[in-house]
């Protein structure tokens, strides 16, 4: 059971980002899926959260109406779209499933400290 984040690379303020999620062992179709992350020095956070049937979506404040998240269960991947990048969105980008393996996004599935383990992140960094 595996997830890996890839996509993330360097951009310019106010570029744009699509970060993938790629599950291998299992199928995510049933589970709601976060992406988080976690800048040098800092706390991880939580960034998104997706519903297993895409239907419902959730966002932190700070990417609120920038960032987008989405899934294609077909393909066992759930996507980040990232656009209007700003430098304090610099950090690694982690996905991870519902830690109570629920369908629906919860106040439980947005605190990191409830997930046992982490797959590999991808790197984003925003800087002119």
């Amino acid at each position: 059971v595996q997830l890996q984040a890839s996509g993330g690379g360097s951009v310019q303020p106010g570029g744009s980002l699509r970060l993938s999620c790629a599950a291998s062992g299992f199928t995510l179709d049933r589970y709601a899926m976060s992406y988080f992350r976690q800048a040098p020095g800092k706390e991880r956070e939580w960034v998104s959260c997706i519903n297993s049937d895409g239907g419902r979506s959730w966002y932190a404040v700070s990417v609120e109406g920038r960032f987008t998240i989405s899934r294609d269960n077909a393909k066992n991947t759930v996507y980040l779209q990232m656009d209007s990048l700003k430098p304090e969105d610099t950090a690694v980008y982690h996905c991870a499933v519902d830690p109570l393996s629920q369908e629906h996004c919860s106040g439980y599935s947005r605190n990191h400290l409830n997930y046992e383990s982490w797959g590999q992140g991808t790197q984003v960094t925003v800087s002119s």
